[in-house]
């Protein structure tokens, strides 16, 4: 089995780049159609929802930084687990917290997509969070 891990690592890290730079061809690319995007508030998109909501400026993400990722490699599919801090306006409201997120890459006609994200708010007082401005493991 090959190690696609390193790379999905990093493109993931492309992919959070894209949601805060508004880089809506990088984000066309990597995700899925089929995209199902959990939110830590429970609320759910798709691609199209998630890419529509960012395009009105509903959600404005200014950062968000990954740390502690690994990747789990099961050939066609990779599975990430990390935590990033999130600052994101939704609605006009500023929020900052971080997340602990398990994220799925699958490889369908020889391109890599993500096609589930799901993350969990960490409390602020969390060992986690200190650890967020560690770069990706």
């Amino acid at each position: 089995m090959a190690d696609n891990g390193q790379t999905i690592i990093d493109l993931d890290k492309k992919r959070m780049q894209a949601m805060a730079e508004k880089d809506f061809v990088t984000l066309n690319a990597v995700l899925a159609d089929d995209l199902i995007y959990t939110h830590s508030s429970a609320r759910l998109d798709t691609k199209k929802s998630l890419i529509g909501n960012i395009q009105s400026g509903g959600t404005v993400y200014t950062s968000v930084e990954p740390a502690d990722v690994k990747a789990q490699d099961l050939g066609d599919a990779v599975v990430l687990t990390g935590i990033a801090q999130i600052k994101v306006v939704s609605n006009g409201n500023p929020n900052a917290f971080g997340v602990r997120f398990t994220d799925v890459y699958a490889k369908r006609n020889g391109r890599w997509q993500m096609v589930t994200w799901q993350s969990t708010r960490i409390d602020k007082s969390h060992p986690a969070v200190s650890t967020a401005s560690r770069p990706y493991a």
